[in-house]
C-alpha cells in the first residue's frame, strides 16, 4: 500500500535504513493534513511499524481497532501524568519499538518544538531518527540518526542542519527546529564571536 501511494503522488523513498532495534522518530515538517499519511506510507515502504502515543479516548469504540491497527498506544492521562516517564517505560519493556514523537504538535506556526521526545530518547538512551516530507523534492525517509548528548543546544544545531534545506508544504507555517531549553543556556564566547564575525564577514 505504501509503495503504491508514493508512486501514484510521484514521490521517492530515499532513506537510511535503521541499524537500530529502538528509536525515537521525529517526523518534520509538519504543516499539513497531508502530512500524517505521506508518513505511514513512508513507515509502510520502509517496512517500519511506528507507534505513536494517543489519548485513551481515541481507542474507543468503534474505532479503537483501528487507531491501534496505525500504531496508536492508548495512554490514560489520569493514571500517567508523567508523560516522558511512561513512554520511556513503554521504549524500555516492549521489544523493536520505534516510537513517533509529534515535536511541533501543530500544524500552525510555532517558533518552539515540544521538548518530549529530546527527554524520552536519553531518558531510554536510544536515539532519535530525523524523519522528512520534503514537498519540494517529493523525497520522504530517514534522513539521519542522531546520538543525543548533554549539550542540548549542539543536538539541536544538529537537527536544525538536517532539515533548513527540507522544504514543508506550506513553508510559511514552519520556523527553524528550537527548543525553550535552548534559551537558558548562556552562549559560549566562541560562538557569540562567531555569529559577529559571520555578520560583518
Amino acid at each position: 500500500m505504501g509503495h503504491t501511494w508514493l508512486k501514484v503522488f510521484r514521490w521517492k523513498l530515499v532513506t537510511e535504513k535503521p541499524k537500530h532495534d529502538k528509536f525515537v522518530v521525529v517526523a518534520a515538517p509538519h504543516t499539513s493534513g497531508w502530512d500524517l499519511p505521506f508518513m505511514l506510507a513512508t513507515s509502510w515502504t520502509m517496512d517500519v511499524p511506528i507507534s505513536w502515543m494517543g489519548k485513551q479516548e481515541l481507542f474507543a469504540p468503534p474505532w479503537g481497532w483501528f487507531m491501534r491497527m496505525l500504531g496508536g498506544i492508548p495512554i490514560d492521562r489520569s493514571k500517567h501524568h508523567n508523560t516522558v516517564s511512561w513512554a520511556v517505560e513503554q521504549i524500555e519493556q516492549t521489544p523493536n519499538l520505534v516510537l513517533s514523537v509529534p515535536a511541533k504538535g501543530t500544524r500552525a506556526r510555532a517558533d518552539y518544538w515540544k521538548s518530549g521526545f529530546y527527554h524520552i530518547a536519553k531518558g531510554a538512551n536510544v536515539p532519535v531518527a530525523l524523519a522528512y516530507l520534503d514537498y519540494g523534492k517529493r523525497r520522504c525517509g530517514i534522513g539521519a540518526f542522531v546520538t543525543l548528548t548533554d549539550d542540548v543546544r549542539a543536538d539541536m544545531d544538529c537537527i536544525r542542519a538536517f532539515y533548513a534545506d527540507v522544504t514543508a508544504k506550506f513553508p510559511d507555517l514552519e520556523a527553524a527546529p528550537r527548543l525553550r531549553e535552548e534559551d537558558a543556556i548562556p552562549a559560549a564566547p566562541h560562538a557569540v564571536a562567531h555569529a559577529v564575525s559571520g555578520v560583518l564577514a
